[in-house]
């Protein structure tokens, strides 16, 4: 005896299945929500230690202080029609950036896996790209308070900053982005590693070569060509870039906005994708 189908469905029994547009339109916006979500818990634990927040700034202030007040009275490096100190002040906020970013991605995840969370959020729907996209978000809304530091640091040294709204918007969209590239490949570096002692290491041994093969503190006319080659394919290079023709008021971009954004937005792609296939090695 066969059971007879109902004439009407009842409704919420079965759901509309989507055609493709529908489909892609419906994951994207599950991706973007749970990257927010991730990302919200990231920025949360700022409130048990914002003094971290300050501390970082001490290592930009000093770079600002000395080595840019030392090198604008040498005069030793050619930069145009910009001081030494307007010339160096992008790349010390890019290079502030990268060192937040290396030391923060990668740690808190080995942390995490340590304490479980890691294999928790392995074990939910959460897609691994939202968990690779919700540090780097989190990592970028910690790397904020930077340009605040930087800004009035430069301000008293008596840079010729530009103040205009957009401006300061392309100067936060490119801080965004940097903070996401670096905090995607410290993470891939922390599913690699798995060992705080070990990251620790790695990440001191990366951060200054990409700091010296990047035009932060010297423009790219003065690198021999193997430096030039590297410096191509640095992703630092085209933050500073960017940064240097939208945070000064004389300040001029080499590559222009549009391509330093593209290199950096697909530089992040890439690398979430890498990382998003290493994830669930962390909690091997």
């Amino acid at each position: 005896m066969t059971q007879q189908k109902p004439d009407v469905m009842l409704d919420g029994w079965v759901e509309p299945r989507l055609n493709r547009r529908e489909s892609f339109i419906y994951a994207l916006s599950q991706l973007v929500t749970k990257t927010l979500v991730l990302a919200e818990l990231e920025v949360r634990k700022l409130r048990h230690d914002p003094s971290d927040l300050l501390i970082r700034g001490v290592q930009p202030a000093l770079w600002l202080l000395v080595f840019g007040q030392v090198f604008t009275r040498t005069r030793a490096i050619p930069t145009g029609n910009l001081s030494y100190l307007d010339f160096m002040a992008p790349g010390i906020l890019a290079q502030s950036v990268l060192f937040v970013a290396i030391f923060t991605g990668g740690m808190t995840l080995i942390w995490e896996r340590d304490l479980g969370i890691v294999q928790k959020l392995l074990a939910s729907p959460i897609p691994r790209a939202a968990m690779v996209l919700g540090k780097a978000v989190g990592c970028g809304v910690r790397c904020l308070p930077q340009i605040v530091i930087i800004y009035g640091l430069t301000l008293l040294l008596g840079v010729n900053v530009n103040l205009n709204p957009l401006a300061l918007l392309q100067v936060l969209v490119i801080v965004l982005l940097g903070a996401g590239c670096f905090c995607v490949f410290s993470l891939i570096i922390g599913c690699l590693v798995k060992s705080r002692e070990r990251f620790t290491g790695i990440g001191q041994l990366i951060t200054m070569p990409l700091f010296f093969a990047s035009n932060a503190i010297y423009p790219l006319s003065l690198m021999p060509g193997w430096l030039h080659i590297l410096s191509s394919i640095n992703p630092l290079t085209y933050q500073v870039d960017a940064l240097r023709g939208t945070m000064l008021v004389n300040g001029s971009s080499l590559y222009g906005f549009g391509l330093d954004c593209t290199i950096l937005l697909l530089t992040l792609i890439g690398l979430t994708i890498i990382c998003g296939r290493l994830y669930p090695r962390v909690a091997m």
